[in-house]
């Protein structure tokens, strides 16, 4: 992987981002900063960002609802991975900046190698998901993924959006059809354990996704639940351009 990539931080402490800008750039990464949203999207033109390294807690426009704004239809940052930074380390509040579309979540205080070490993780896991969009989009169960929109279409031709949880999840059983993933596998494969998918959100985001696919009565034919060990893909896939 070159570390000529591009990195964007969104973050008011001038300390912390001045620190991060050396150590980032020690590595060979470009950088650019930001102390806020209001700042980040100031009309003129941005370079084109690799990762975006984003604090919760901002003046202003919290990083919530930054995020919300990056993953919008139609943003020139809609699949630009974000890495949270916060002081807020419960899981709660690391479930809900996945949720809102975040790929990874750091709780402040934190050493800067593991922040290196996650910034690199997430260039790589976003450098196999454009392998895999440049791919044939994968069809089941009466269903296609639009791997560029990552949208649902039916056997209508009715749209159906996913969030990015419920994409990077669909994702994952579509890679791997009509094979048992434990919960510990489904994190493992996400890239990032503790960092991607987590635990406790993950049945939550196959309830989400089961309904998404219409398939959440009572006996889901799609996204099976194998007790005791996981959950299936129990339909065929195959691609089409």
């Amino acid at each position: 992987m070159s570390t000529s990539a591009h990195i964007c931080i969104i973050d008011d402490d001038a300390e912390l981002s001045g620190l991060l800008r050396k150590r980032l750039s020690d590595y060979g990464f470009n950088v650019s900063h930001f102390p806020t949203g209001e700042a980040f999207f100031a009309p003129g033109e941005h370079p084109s960002f690799d990762l975006i390294i984003l604090d919760v807690m901002l003046p202003g426009e919290d990083g919530l609802s930054i995020c919300r704004r990056l993953r919008e239809a139609g943003s020139p940052w809609a699949d630009v991975p974000i890495l949270f930074l916060s002081a807020l380390g419960e899981s709660v509040d690391r479930v809900i900046g996945l949720e809102v579309g975040g790929d990874d979540y750091l709780a402040k205080p934190f050493e800067t190698r593991e922040l290196i070490a996650r910034v690199k993780a997430l260039l790589r896991r976003a450098a196999r998901r454009v392998q895999w969009v440049a791919a044939e989009n994968p069809s089941f169960a009466g269903w296609t993924l639009d791997l560029l929109s990552r949208q649902l279409i039916d056997g209508e031709g009715v749209v159906v959006p996913l969030s990015s949880g419920e994409f990077r999840l669909l994702s994952l059983f579509l890679e791997h059809p009509q094979r048992i993933l434990s919960r510990e596998r489904i994190m493992e494969l996400s890239s990032l354990k503790g960092g991607g998918i987590y635990d406790r959100s993950i049945d939550t985001q196959i309830k989400r996704l089961r309904g998404k696919l219409r398939d959440d009565g009572r006996r889901p034919s799609i996204i099976v639940t194998m007790r005791g060990d996981g959950y299936m893909l129990a339909c065929d896939v195959t691609r089409s351009s």
